[in-house]
């Protein structure tokens, strides 16, 4: 008995997420994704309650049952080949020579609403010997507790280069939290101009935006900037998933710093991101002359922005 009570959390959790796999990611039929989420569950259920008789069995017959869903959710496959967004349609891509890098497909659309803009990409080049700075992005939405992060490599001769990695939407698609942990989505990196990357958040979307100054050496700001630009030339020739969980636009970065600096440990901030900066704040990997609360109202950018405009 005791054992059932420790494994029923865990069996009512894979019950949830079979069903919500097959209801997101299965047939494109409505009526036919609900029959099959109806028909798992009422299966699950009929193994897991029940005589305590034959219950090692019932609970054997379950796991199959659950390994019939796990293998054919795993081998759906992310494509590049979509109907995109207009804001997501071209895929960034960057040749790394030495110092110099060349980036395709640099996003710098000129907004007069958020749905309504001049399109326009652009190919840019950097020198990473006149690398200055690493800034990071905090824009909030909605909830205090979850924003959503960008970089920004700021060079000396010339505008910084940010960074958003984001889901690459579909036409009539939008995003949903709840979608997001599940094969919806692929992931996409943003590769912009500021003035487009942020003005759309402070100028048009209206949502909180605070800037801090990373703390960290020159090596590692170009060798983070580096293996973004290998992910995205990876990205270009094959995709991924987004997940809201595992890969997104906060864990992500955590992943491209742990390959360049091991000292990253796991935060729950890292993952309830609206807290980020007071993390950054205890580890100094933002300025620490200040009381946090100083620093981060200082840091508060969204009325600057809307002054500033373009």
């Amino acid at each position: 008995m005791l054992r059932l009570v420790v494994l029923a959390p865990f069996l009512l959790a894979s019950v949830l997420w079979a069903c919500a796999a097959l209801w997101f990611d299965g047939p494109t039929s409505r009526p036919l994704a609900g029959l099959l989420v109806v028909g798992f569950a009422a299966a699950a259920l009929a193994l897991l309650v029940g005589a305590r008789a034959r219950r090692r069995r019932r609970l054997l017959i379950f796991l199959l049952l659950l390994l019939t869903v796990v293998p054919w959710w795993r081998g759906l496959e992310p494509s590049n080949d979509r109907d995109w967004q207009t804001d997501v349609a071209r895929l960034p891509t960057a040749t790394i020579r030495g110092d110099q890098i060349t980036i395709a497909n640099v996003r710098n659309f000129d907004y007069r609403t958020e749905s309504d803009f001049s399109e326009r990409w652009e190919e840019r080049t950097f020198d990473l010997s006149k690398l200055r700075g690493l800034d990071i992005f905090l824009s909030y939405w909605g909830s205090p507790w979850i924003a959503h992060t960008i970089l920004s490599w700021e060079f000396e001769d010339g505008p910084p280069l940010a960074i958003s990695i984001e889901t690459r939407k579909e036409n009539q698609e939008s995003y949903s939290a709840v979608r997001g942990f599940f094969r919806q989505f692929e992931l996409y990196y943003v590769v912009a101009d500021e003035r487009d990357l942020v003005r759309l958040r402070t100028n048009y979307r209206g949502e909180q935006v605070f800037l801090y100054r990373l703390n960290v050496s020159p090596e590692v700001r170009r060798a983070v900037l580096i293996d973004y630009l290998e992910e995205i030339n990876r990205l270009a020739e094959k995709p991924k998933w987004y997940n809201a969980a595992t890969h997104n636009c906060t864990t992500a970065i955590r992943y491209h710093m742990q390959h360049v600096a091991a000292n990253n440990p796991w935060d729950w901030r890292i993952l309830v991101n609206g807290r980020i900066d007071e993390l950054g704040y205890e580890r100094g990997t933002v300025d620490t002359s200040l009381p946090f609360p100083e620093l981060r109202r200082r840091s508060e950018i969204s009325e600057k922005a809307k002054r500033a405009d373009r």
